[in-house]
């Protein structure tokens, strides 16, 4: 567990709080202003609790039901009902680091003031994620409208001590016994808290800052494996000089056409086909309009990171508390919409930079293209299949992915007795777009591990300082060179996990600097 507290105030967290929380387990701890902004929030919350008028939220039901108007006597069963009757989720345990990331972005709606709960509630969600605690939050329940719902009724219904947690251990345990061992006690939600606590768009904003790290990571492993890829079939870096890029000034084309420079600088194999008896003409899309492909992916990327920005420094809930005013107001800033559209974005991004990969490794096994090596790359071809199953294994991937690419976004389908007739379906969104990232991983995977294949059959021509770190890290990390077959999903998998942790981007980095 990271030892330095993420400090959560009115302002907004930053990606990099929503990373060290949710994947590296930092502690979280309440800023002196957001203690000020919630007691004044609750102060005019408990003001209208005490008016005769209704307020929805506060003194009413919810949704279709907030026509009526609910005793003082019976709000605090309100409250206890509202997350009870929301915690309605269904099918697999959601990943850890969503559910903390959730809680994360909740606590710091909460902190802004504008939500109207009470200090020690928020405090108990902070001490939960500082203790390790996270709630059971299943696959299924938030159209994404109103917020993630029942996503977030499940953490609710854990601050409540009810239902079950997962603790720092990762044992699954009642939520009341994870508090007690914790020395946390439950709260019992006061007025406006249960709605306060399930009305956001966390879940999805979670996932969207978790996929945009991990994209811009995978998309300057892309270029590496592209370069690798290049080079290995005896493709030209012409393509990718500064002046050709210029004239078509999309910023992450120019980037990664950048990369790709630098990467293949002081190649032996491009040396070795550069000169005047060098007849090839252009080189296939696949290989000369990498920078094209992933530069556009660059940009989308860019987009969603704005939008990500802009909700992180929201509030979301309904209704807001206007505290400088000492009003309520209902609102639709709960709609995901914004978010859901970016994460749609994000999954075509991940599906077309693989589809690219894959049809630069197909290339190294057709001896019809690949000038010279080996049919699929195998020693004795008939004998031995080389890295034939591997591009099966790519394409099937990348066949999943194009139907993952489908937006969610579009597919509203109406709820609540028709109060929330259109909904954005962005937890869905998220849902899919992080099986994309990890199919995205696994195709970039299997291209770095052919190409590092192939340009160990070009020696003694020397591949370039960059992509030739890349082929020691693999042949140091168990993965062997060209030889007889063998059981080939071990080395797919070991490939996997040096993409998916960094340590391919990182051996070519402290080759050659840091790439864009």
């Amino acid at each position: 567990m990271q030892s330095s507290p993420v400090a959560v105030g009115t302002g907004p967290v930053s990606p990099s709080d929503v990373l060290a929380v949710a994947r590296h387990g930092a502690p979280v701890e309440l800023a002196p202003d957001a203690v000020a902004a919630i007691a004044a929030a609750r102060s005019v919350v408990e003001e209208l609790a005490a008016a005769a008028t209704p307020s929805y939220g506060i003194s009413t039901g919810f949704g279709a039901l907030a026509t009526r108007h609910i005793p003082t006597e019976m709000r605090a069963q309100l409250q206890r009902s509202l997350v009870r009757s929301h915690a309605a989720g269904s099918g697999p345990e959601v990943e850890r680091e969503v559910v903390r990331a959730l809680m994360l972005l909740r606590l710091s709606t909460l902190a802004t003031g504008h939500t109207g709960v009470r200090l020690e509630t928020a405090q108990l969600m902070a001490s939960m994620l500082s203790h390790g605690i996270t709630p059971v939050v299943r696959e299924y329940g938030s159209l994404g409208c109103s917020g993630d719902l029942a996503p977030l009724s499940h953490c609710a219904l854990a601050l409540m001590g009810e239902g079950e947690v997962r603790d720092a251990a990762g044992t699954l345990v009642p939520a009341a016994d994870a508090l007690a061992a914790a020395g946390l006690v439950p709260v019992e939600l006061a007025a406006k808290e249960g709605l306060a606590l399930i009305n956001g768009t966390d879940g999805m904003l979670g996932m969207l800052v978790m996929a945009i790290a991990d994209l811009r990571m995978l998309l300057r492993t892309a270029d590496i494996a592209a370069a690798m890829s290049v080079e290995g079939q005896l493709g030209t870096d012409r393509v990718f000089a500064p002046e050709l890029q210029a004239i078509r000034p999309h910023p992450g084309q120019g980037l990664a056409a950048a990369n790709l420079t630098r990467l293949l600088a002081d190649s032996g194999v491009v040396a070795s086909h550069r000169g005047p008896d060098c007849n090839r003409v252009q080189d296939a899309y696949s290989l000369r309009c990498s920078p094209q492909v992933h530069g556009a992916a660059r940009d989308t990327v860019e987009h969603a990171a704005q939008v990500a920005g802009r909700e992180l420094a929201s509030a979301v809930d309904n209704p807001v508390v206007l505290a400088d005013q000492g009003r309520v107001e209902s609102n639709g800033n709960f709609h995901g919409a914004p978010v859901a559209y970016v994460l749609d974005f994000l999954a075509i991004v991940a599906a077309d930079v693989a589809s690219i990969s894959e049809r630069r490794t197909d290339r190294f096994l057709d001896k019809a293209r690949n000038h010279g090596l080996p049919p699929f790359l195998a020693d004795d071809p008939g004998v031995d299949s080389g890295h034939m199953i591997a591009q099966y294994t790519q394409a099937a991937i990348v066949s999943e992915l194009k139907r993952l690419a489908v937006p969610a976004s579009v597919d509203s389908i109406p709820s609540s007795a028709m109060q929330e007739d259109h909904v954005s379906m962005g937890w869905s969104a998220a849902r899919k777009l992080r099986r994309s990232v990890d199919g995205l991983t696994r195709v970039v995977a299997v291209e770095v591990l052919t190409a590092a294949r192939a340009l160990d059959l070009r020696r003694p021509l020397a591949p370039s300082p960059a992509t030739g770190a890349v082929v020691r890290l693999l042949r140091t990390s168990g993965i062997q060179g060209p030889g007889p077959d063998r059981h080939l999903s071990p080395e797919i998998e070991a490939s996997v996990e040096l993409v998916r942790s960094g340590a391919v981007l990182t051996a070519v980095e402290e080759v050659i600097g840091e790439l864009a």
